[in-house]
């Protein structure tokens, strides 16, 4: 079992991944919110050594397959074979009106945009002609001043980033692991992501055992009870957050709680963000996050998950101090 941390971009990025390497992580992920996510993680490998380095997620849809291309290309590289590129597609607002790029059938599109990667990677490693031609995007002209050194650690993995049934499918047809997000439940996971990744994969000739599995996983853990109260708060408004979102549905409907989408995606647009949190129960928060002491924590990731998860990541939307972190790492990887 592998256990991933975060990292963000600051003056403190390369003692952070010091800092992540020393606790006993086994990578560190940056994610596409308020910053680049390429440039916290050259940071990182230049200041660590065993540490893989990936994204979580670099929002696909923002940019062009060969740009894409280029900035994994170079961490791979300068890693030296330690990079994962995560890849997620985001929400039809956020492309068009953020972005400012176009937004069709995300499932076919992502399916398309990491075959297009790959095709520009086996060009410059293995001196393919490029003649990708998809309904999406099209690459057909390298010339050998465009072309990047080979790379001697071959390609990045490419992970997906999925919450329905459609994309982790696509996921597991064509990707090396899947994102499972944050806003999941155990339920959800066996009863519909496995599942979807098994039939991608059985489409590609491969099998479930082909994709790794990495959760975001919500916890809820300190070491006081003021901490606790801290904690709970910030969960209950992050899954509220999560649950207001209309392509995220389906996860509450699985377990019957498809109305509370609507009241949420409603007071969201009301701006009452406070108010959201509150309507997440003491059931529906531990039915999304585990709760407890740090010891608690661990073994209840371990009972829900341990068997369907390859890699780890602990999704706490408040500060967890360093033995905090290292007692959870030394409990799941026992």
């Amino acid at each position: 079992m592998k256990v991933d941390g975060t990292i963000g971009f600051s003056h403190d990025t390369p003692a952070a991944a010091r800092r992540a390497e020393e606790l006993g992580y086994d990578g560190v992920l940056s994610a596409e919110t308020n910053t680049d996510p390429f440039l916290p993680l050259l940071l990182a490998a230049e200041h660590t050594r065993r540490l893989e380095l990936g994204t979580a997620i670099t929002v696909a849809f923002a940019r062009s397959p060969m740009t894409t291309a280029a900035a994994a290309h170079n961490l791979q590289t300068f890693s030296k074979g330690r990079f994962i590129l995560g890849l997620g597609s985001q929400i039809k607002p956020h492309i068009e009106k953020r972005f400012s790029m176009p937004w069709s059938r995300p499932t076919a599109r992502m399916r398309e945009f990491v075959v297009a990667v790959r095709a520009i990677w086996d060009c410059w490693d293995n001196g393919t002609k490029l003649d990708f031609q998809g309904e999406f995007y099209r690459h057909t002209l390298m010339t050998p001043f465009f072309t990047p050194r080979a790379s001697e650690h071959g390609p990045p993995k490419v992970f997906l980033a999925a919450v329905g049934e459609h994309m982790s499918e696509v996921a597991g047809e064509v990707a090396d692991g899947v994102l499972a997000h944050a806003f999941t439940t155990e339920r959800y996971l066996r009863g519909v992501t496995v599942p979807a990744i098994e039939r991608g994969a059985a489409k590609a000739g491969r099998t479930r055992a082909d994709v790794e599995l990495s959760l975001s996983a919500f916890i809820v853990t300190a070491e006081t009870e003021e901490a606790m109260e801290v904690a709970t708060t910030a969960v209950r408004q992050q899954i509220a957050f999560y649950a207001s979102t209309p392509a995220y549905r389906g996860v509450l409907e699985l377990h019957g709680w498809g109305e509370l989408q609507t009241e949420l995606n409603a007071l969201s647009k009301q701006g009452e963000w406070a108010k959201m949190g509150d309507a997440i129960d003491d059931t529906i928060l531990e039915t999304f996050a585990v709760v407890g002491e740090p010891d608690i924590v661990s073994r209840g990731l371990a009972e829900r998950y341990g068997d369907l998860v390859d890699r780890f990541r602990f999704y706490a939307p408040y500060p967890i101090s360093d033995a905090t972190a290292g007692t959870l790492i030394e409990r799941i990887k026992a």
